[in-house]
């Protein structure tokens, strides 16, 4: 046990236990211990990875409290916790990070270089633009990115440190180490061995600037400029124009039909008929679809490969051929479709090639009008637009090759079993399960995962090469389970030597990535040691916890949900706890693309980290939050009450308890039993995953009992000779182990702090408060609160001081409290320094009379 400081303070407190809980193990998962008690005396926690690139923020802060509250719940229930601690550090973010911090770009063209030495590091002089950047190869690139990653991690470990999230740092993993490699391969043969993973040539989402491939769940709506252009199509048999409104003539080249509603009768004479497109003269069928809305702009649309995801469904299930006229630059490709040969046509076509689709843009409209084709002038107006959540311009769509898993989209079956799934899962909020079950049944594609980028975990397969030196996708090669992690660009598939690569008859490497969510929803398995340590696997999984933040429950719990379905048949959790945003104080969500972010650093020094657990901890899942750094008023709330809970322990250790001591005096067993009432309902809400109701609960009884009963019984427990001493000290002592216990998941290091002054052992590894059952009546402590409140208050209005004696008082009250006062009548006196109390009947406590005495 620690001395007790003649003036505690919060400042230290961090570093102080953080550096005690690491050398006492205090946190760390203790596997003997669960091996004995089995999966049941278990529970672990699936802990989002934060993506190690740059800084965390406020929002991290407040959902990783949520989690934690509830880790150290559990662990004071005796459960053996098994709180993880992983880090996302490979894909595009790192890279864009990388990129800006180094001022390079990678080039996998670029041999290596061992000397090579980055233009400056974070420096002044960094620019985002490619142009600025120097390039350098794809093995100086990743080395780069390995080394800024392991410093941010570093950065990120000492913040949660200082924010006291009980982790057991002895259970780290990062998502681009071997191990994660070896793990993310073997998941995906696994898929391709059953069928669920599966590569096609088709239309795909595309960043120009990442130069990548994009997954439906990574995509964002933004608003975006744009104008309707009125264009006339002629008629194939001269019989006059067909107008329709595009937003994108620039794609007029890659027309390939145009399409109406099979029930709008202004075009269904024109069904299978054909017109001429404007400009460049190639004949196009009319079709109906009943996707086209007749009620948007002319009710007629142009088909074109691929202007927006409804082109590649009309494409698709029409049958239509692919025209595609965009590069994988954004730019207009240089060769012309085959339909167009005249040579007007091609001459028109020539003046857009190479062109970004803004450029492009602007000249064919110049074009149409030039040719009398542009029907009156363009009509501005704003419409949602694709991105890529972390790109910076529209995406487009070229066609490609890639790798997809399934997950429901073309396949019933399974879209049913996730949804069982799902409601399988306890929700926390529950509504957030309308939110799974939404995404689930609005997919309209198999899961793309792969990327063209550099740092991530190599998509595990090779590719055989024909007589031409051609890849030959029907002739996939594939390592054994023994031989991963692989790199198909550095290393051999079974049965070829490295002279092969690349030569007719001999093999390709695969170069593609792995999308950074395909790895991140394999979060249980790289944590619970799958196909790694299988006693590990079974102690720990399915996992009881899945705390994560709203917007991605598209991307890394819908992914995780169906890898572990595929692969286990059943849900990674039993929970799901969903934190809302943090907002600013207009109620704008908080993200780096706005500014507004709050880094939580100099927030942590300046107010404490209890303080602002205490403000995580205030509010419920599923619920956004205001921060206003300027006027943070419930952190300075929680700071309040951890300064609180050290001058109240303090102050309540100052009254020794006499050997044999017993609850003897109805205030004290009052209090005692409002406890129990506290103890019962703080435990049912964190049994419950609310954490804001538990701390609600546990704080009122504080402040209740600092402000009222601390004060009634401070003087007969000072007073050895008081009958009733032993009873006030004793029931002091047990109310602060109790509170000191309820309030340490939130308040972490104020409480371990008072703890350390009378108890041994950390008060997070003590047992959770359980009702002590001592007979009394909770209405005597309200009863005496209230006069309490009453006597002061007449105390104000005499204009008199708290300290001022009292001849006389009546107190006016029904008769049922005058009889609970009276039982409290002496610890009534000597805190109002009263000679005499006298009652009287009154439909409510009011004090009727008072007679100052002299000061």
């Amino acid at each position: 046990m620690a001395a007790i400081p003649d003036k505690p303070v919060l400042e230290g407190l961090e570093q102080k236990w953080d550096a005690a809980w690491t050398d006492a193990g205090t946190y760390r998962f203790d596997r003997s211990r669960a091996a004995e008690v089995g999966r049941d005396g278990v529970y672990s926690v699936d802990t989002p990875p934060p993506t190690a690139s740059g800084s965390l923020h406020i929002g991290h802060v407040f959902s990783y409290t949520h989690t934690d509250v509830k880790v150290r719940f559990e662990r004071m229930r005796g459960k053996t916790v098994f709180y993880p601690m992983g880090w996302d550090d490979n894909g595009l973010p790192t890279e864009r990070r990388v990129q800006n911090y180094y001022g390079v770009r990678c080039d996998p063209s670029l041999p290596y270089d061992p000397e090579f030495t980055p233009p400056y590091e974070g420096g002044d002089n960094k620019s985002s633009k490619a142009a600025d950047q120097r390039p350098i190869s794809r093995r100086n690139f990743i080395e780069l990115c390995e080394k800024l990653t392991v410093e941010d991690e570093k950065h990120f470990e000492n913040l949660w440190r200082d924010l006291g999230l009980s982790v057991d740092w002895t259970q780290t993993y990062r998502t681009i180490s071997d191990e994660t490699m070896r793990t993310s391969q073997l998941a995906f043969l696994r898929n391709l061995e059953r069928g669920e993973a599966y590569q096609a040539l088709a239309p795909t989402l595309w960043d120009i600037d990442f130069r990548s491939a994009i997954a439906q769940a990574e995509l964002e709506d933004r608003d975006q400029p744009a104008a309707y252009h009125r264009l006339a199509f002629h008629k194939s048999d001269g019989s006059g124009d067909i107008h329709i409104e595009t937003t994108r003539p620039e794609l007029l080249a890659a027309c390939v039909a145009l399409v109406a509603h099979p029930d709008d009768e202004r075009y269904q004479p024109a069904f299978g008929t054909t017109v001429r497109t404007p400009l460049f003269d190639v004949e196009v069928p009319v079709l109906p679809h009943p996707l086209a809305q007749p009620d948007k702009g002319s009710g007629i649309a142009m088909i074109c490969t691929f202007g927006d995801v409804t082109d590649i469904i009309w494409w698709r299930e029409l049958d239509l051929p692919n025209r595609t006229i965009i590069g994988m630059d954004g730019r207009i490709l240089a060769e012309a479709p085959e339909v167009i040969t005249t040579d007007a046509a091609r001459a028109a076509y020539a003046e857009l090639a190479g062109k970004t689709v803004f450029s492009a843009k602007k000249r064919v409209v110049e074009l149409l009008q030039e040719s009398g084709e542009l029907i009156g002038d363009p009509k501005p107006f704003t419409h949602p637009v694709k991105f890529f959540e972390k790109g910076d311009r529209p995406l487009e769509i070229v066609s490609t090759r890639q790798w997809y898993v399934r997950n429901g989209a073309r396949d019933e079956a399974l879209r049913e079993k996730l949804l069982d799934l799902g409601r399988d899962v306890s929700w926390h909020p529950d509504f957030m399960r309308v939110r799974y079950e939404n995404w689930v049944g609005g997919l309209t594609g198999d899961w793309l995962v792969s990327r063209q980028r550099f740092f991530g975990v190599p998509i595990p397969v090779w590719y055989g090469l024909d007589e031409n030196g051609e890849r030959d996708y029907e002739h996939v090669l594939v390592p054994t389970a023994d031989a991963l992690p692989v790199d198909p660009t550095t290393d051999v598939p079974p049965g070829y030597t490295e002279d092969q690569r690349g030569v007719p008859g001999g093999f390709d490497g695969e170069r593609d990535i792995f999308d950074t969510w395909a790895t991140s929803s394999l979060t249980p398995q790289l944590a619970g040691g799958w196909e790694r340590d299988p006693e590990l696997w079974n102690l720990v999984a399915p996992f009881d916890l899945r705390p994560q933040g709203q917007d991605i429950i598209r991307t890394w719990l819908f992914s995780t949900m169906l890898r572990s379905a595929l692969e286990d048949g059943r849900a990674p959790w039993t929970d799901a706890a969903i934190s809302g945003f943090i907002v600013d104080p207009d109620r704008k969500k908080m993200s780096k693309s706005k500014g507004n972010v709050v880094t939580p650093a100099d927030i942590l020094h300046q107010h404490g980290s209890d303080a602002v657990r205490y403000w995580a901890a205030s509010s419920r899942l599923g619920t956004d939050a205001a921060f206003d750094p300027q006027n943070p008023t419930q952190i300075k709330i929680g700071r309040r009450l951890a300064i609180k809970i050290l001058n109240a322990a303090k102050f309540v250790l100052s009254f020794p308890v006499p050997e044999g001591a017993r609850i003897t005096h109805a205030l004290d067993a009052s209090m005692l039993a409002t406890l129990d009432g506290v103890v019962r309902d703080a435990t049912a809400a964190l049994d419950a995953y609310d954490h804001a109701r538990a701390l609600e609960i546990t704080e009122s009884f504080f402040w209740t009992f600092c402000d009222d009963y601390l004060e009634l019984v401070k003087e007969r427990a000072y007073d050895q000779t008081d009958v009733g001493q032993a009873s006030a000290a004793l029931a002091l002592r047990t109310a602060l182990s109790t509170q000191l216990r309820l309030l340490a998941p939130v308040v972490s290091f104020a409480t371990e702090e008072a703890w350390s002054w009378f108890e041994d052992g950390s008060v997070h590894t003590a047992a959770w408060p359980e009702p002590l059952g001592i007979e009394g009546d909770p209405a005597v402590l309200t009863a005496v609160g209230e006069a309490l409140i009453g006597i002061r208050r007449a105390k104000t209005e005499a204009k008199a001081s708290q300290k001022t004696p009292v001849t006389s008082i009546t107190i006016g009250a029904p008769a049922a409290t005058v009889e609970r006062l009276r039982t409290a009548e002496g610890d009534l006196k000597a805190v109002g320094r009263i000679a005499a109390i006298a009652y009287t009947d009154a439909d409510s406590t009011t004090v009727a009379a008072i007679e100052l005495g002299e000061v």
